[in-house]
């Protein structure tokens, strides 16, 4: 039984570390667009959230951010509507959705 139990911990533990290395391997870029709540602008999340709308090849594509949501610093520029800025970070995807893990300072107004 307790070598059952080690071994489901060793596999959540190395699902884990997968998980973690797959976000850090996104391409670090620096995306310029419409910064806006998910909540507000978007009508998608339930709490506040932030996102940023750009043009790529003529189409306009979501990237939502993996941050702290209302707690972030630059909440109270987009929560009453979308703003002009940028956002540096890594990009991936996962879910069929972009997703962008913003650097330390990397959001620009």
């Amino acid at each position: 039984m307790k070598n059952i139990i080690m071994v489901l911990g060793i596999a959540l533990f190395c699902v884990a570390g997968l998980v973690i290395a797959a976000e850090e391997k996104g391409k670090e870029v620096t995306l310029k667009g419409e910064v806006m709540c998910t909540k507000c602008a978007l009508s998608e999340t339930p709490d506040c959230g932030h996102a940023i709308k750009v043009k790529e090849n003529g189409k306009e594509v979501t990237y939502y951010f993996k941050d702290n949501g209302k707690a972030e610093s630059y909440h109270d520029k987009v929560c009453g509507g979308p703003a002009n800025g940028t956002v540096k970070g890594k990009v991936v995807e996962k879910d069929g959705k972009k997703w962008i893990i913003p650097a330390k300072d990397g959001v620009k107004f």
